[in-house]
């Protein structure tokens, strides 16, 4: 595996921020969060869905892979599991974990119009995520575990080989259960971003 720096995905959304002489506010604005947690975010102080990275992706004018360093411009992508970046763990600068991970699948490829991801949910120990919304899609496919789903407030358990698509609209989160982790593979599809790219 890489020696790299597990990379901190709001300290890069504040490097882009900044790059782009944009404000807090501004960024907020444009991505449809308060500035306060969008500071929130860059201070590790909040651990943003995929939804919401999406979000402050588009509204940084970037991939979300972008997010993770990835300034790619390959027209494909391999992700053999021993040459894989760290996994980027969202966690507080004190080390306390929001409880789940991301490893991106999708890195060095450009212009591309789906994220894919390897998730991995921690059990909840003091809040569940909120639910959240943003455009385009999203398909999930449990490799363990067993994972709570709510989508416009109805909710269902879905277990190793169980998957499901969504479009990414409707409020939704996602949670372990069972006071186990849970692992799946993620794909978002971004439409503002289809739209811009053709």
């Amino acid at each position: 595996m890489s020696e790299e720096k597990t990379l901190s995905v709001g300290e890069k959304i504040k490097e882009v921020r900044e790059a782009k002489g944009l404000t807090l506010q501004e960024l907020a604005e444009k991505s449809g969060y308060t500035s306060a947690l969008v500071n929130q975010i860059e201070n590790h102080l909040e651990s943003p869905p995929l939804g919401a990275l999406g979000k402050i992706a588009h509204a940084l004018g970037v991939d979300i892979g972008e997010l993770w360093g990835d300034h790619g411009d390959a027209p494909y992508a391999i992700a053999r599991k021993k040459d894989r970046r760290p996994v980027n763990r969202f966690a507080s600068k004190e080390g306390v974990s929001y409880g789940y991970s991301y490893e991106s699948l999708g890195m060095g490829m450009g212009s591309r119009h789906i994220e894919p991801f390897i998730v991995t949910l921690e059990p909840p120990t003091v809040n569940k995520t909120k639910p959240s919304c943003h455009e385009g899609e999203e398909f999930l496919y449990v490799l363990n575990g067993k994972l709570e789903i709510e989508l416009d407030g109805h909710k269902d358990i879905l277990e190793p080989g169980d998957s499901i698509q969504y479009s990414a609209k409707v409020p939704h989160s996602l949670s372990a259960v069972d006071g186990k982790t849970a692992q799946l593979l993620a794909v978002v599809w971004s439409q503002e971003q289809h739209r811009e790219d053709g």
